[in-house]
């Protein structure tokens, strides 16, 4: 794998640093799951687009720049490494976004992408129900065609910032008599329709960072459906590809993490020595962090080759959620009884975002498809395992 850099690519990484430098806030936003953050990181967004760095890898007439994916995970490497304010709009930008790319038409990628890539709507997801959690096949909720709308019933939980978001994307059923991938299919609505009631989900750290969607008689116009009516399945598995592969999760991310881990190591020495097994975890979450930024290069080189990733991907999220815990929970042995303390607390010291982190982390094993579920996959799908 040849890692050297091309002078375009070069420039640019330059062109992203300089940009950043000068633009990034020197103080932080507030958190994206209350509303005067959530409103904060959508202008900031609305910034990088008017920079064109927003979706770089985009094509330019959609709001993007038209890079490739090396200089996509190269805007990532700068982008984190300038602690930049975190990026409140994925659910639209990095999983939707590279949805309506391959399924949608052309109506509806002129008409949702700029405006996307700009955070001019922002999205939340419409996936988990009550009783279809990790088993999504299992979804009730009904959209049934009347005329040129269809009519929406049923329930969705677990909806990321729904509370605060303008359009949401989801499976429902438009087949009644349908069961399990069958008759489901993908639709956009606007989150202020009439019907829809959205009602907020505390997180572990009391921010309302998830909601419950409720559909009453949610009418929603027959042109928001993405694919094939009843062919919703085939779409929604390449947005869970595109949540569990690299675009969710750069690699950038967890290395910047792991350079904060080593800092907070060293700074804490002394104390952190006296558990000898604290450096060796420090040791090996940087180097999980840099195999699985390595392994994201050798990924995008077989992506530009031609290549699929297809089932790979489920590799992949277990790879960054089991690596944002073990970043996570080892910062919390180095900072012991002071991990608990809130980031606004006196006492907390060098205690810097790191809680918040840690409760964060403990979702990744679930969100985007749980790791049992993704291990089912690999067994069945890449090693040619029966099922149990």
């Amino acid at each position: 794998m040849d890692l050297t850099y091309t002078p375009e690519q070069q420039s640019f990484r330059q062109e992203v640093r300089s940009w950043l430098a000068e633009n990034v806030p020197k103080q932080k936003l507030a958190s994206y799951d209350t509303k005067e953050g959530f409103e904060q990181h959508r202008a900031w967004e609305g910034k990088l687009f008017d920079a064109r760095l927003s979706m770089v890898m985009w094509p330019e007439e959609l709001g993007g720049r038209g890079c490739d994916l090396i200089e996509w995970l190269i805007f990532e490497e700068e982008y984190y490494a300038a602690d930049a304010p975190m990026r409140v709009n994925q659910n639209g930008q990095l999983l939707l976004g590279p949805t309506l790319m391959e399924f949608g038409t052309e109506e509806q990628k002129k008409r949702f992408l700029p405006r996307m890539a700009a955070s001019e709507d922002m999205w939340a997801q419409a996936w988990s129900e009550p009783n279809a959690g990790s088993d999504m096949a299992a979804i009730t909720s009904k959209a049934i065609r009347d005329g040129d709308h269809y009519i929406l019933n049923g329930q969705k939980t677990w909806s990321t910032r729904a509370i605060f978001a303008d359009w949401a994307f989801g499976l429902f059923r438009s087949d009644p008599t349908s069961s399990r991938h069958h008759g489901l299919s993908f639709l956009m609505l606007p989150l202020d329709t009439e019907g829809v009631t959205i009602r907020p989900i505390k997180a572990l750290n009391g921010k309302d960072a998830f909601a419950e969607i409720f559909f009453d008689n949610v009418r929603v116009p027959a042109e928001n459906l993405i694919g094939d009516e009843g062919r919703g399945w085939q779409v929604a598995m390449a947005t869970a590809g595109f949540e569990r592969g690299l675009l969710l999760r750069s690699p950038a991310r967890f290395q910047q993490t792991a350079r904060k881990l080593v800092d907070l190591y060293r700074a804490n020495q002394e104390r952190a020595d006296r558990d000898p097994g604290i450096r060796d975890a420090v040791c090996e979450a940087w180097a999980g962090a840099e195999a699985y930024a390595l392994s994201a290069y050798n990924t995008v080189g077989r992506l530009t080759r031609g290549e699929k990733i297809g089932a790979e991907s489920s590799i992949n999220k277990i790879v960054w959620s089991e690596l944002d815990l073990k970043l996570h929970e080892t910062a919390m042995r180095i900072l012991g009884s002071r991990g608990e303390l809130l980031a606004s607390a006196p006492q907390s010291g060098d205690n810097d975002g790191w809680l918040e982190g840690f409760l964060f982390a403990q979702a990744g094993p679930i969100y985007a498809g749980s790791n049992e579920i993704q291990r089912n996959i690999i067994a069945e799908r890449m090693l040619g395992l029966p099922k149990a």
